[in-house]
């Protein structure tokens, strides 16, 4: 087989593929881009359900808005409730008055042993 044969079947094989495609296309009412990608229209079915599709969404858009509302809220009480629990651990952390000197007359006792 030369060069030129096989270039005829190359393009005869193309043209048949081509051919299918576009009738294939055509059956299922797809159009292609500048690009050859295929671009569906819209249904007929779609827009038949288009104010029911329309109410989903609104009840949907509501049912975010009252989660968003659960969440912040609890993450602002949860926030207090951190800012609570630091506090009282700040409290708990300070040294008490008086301690903080026995506490260092003690270390400077521990220094002042002679070893044995």
């Amino acid at each position: 087989m030369d060069f030129w044969t096989a270039a005829v079947i190359v393009v005869a094989l193309w043209s048949v593929v081509t051919i299918w495609t576009r009738r294939h296309d055509r059956e299922l009412g797809v159009a292609r881009d500048e690009d050859g990608n295929p671009v569906f229209p819209p249904s007929a079915q779609g827009k038949a359900e288009d104010p029911q599709a329309r109410a989903e969404i609104q009840r949907l858009r509501e049912r975010i808005v009252v989660l968003e509302r659960i969440v912040t809220d609890r993450g602002h009480a949860l926030a207090d409730e951190i800012e609570r629990l630091r506090d009282e651990r700040s409290v708990e952390d300070a040294p008490l008055p008086g301690l903080a000197e026995k506490s260092a007359a003690r270390s400077g006792a521990e220094d002042r042993e002679p070893a044995r």
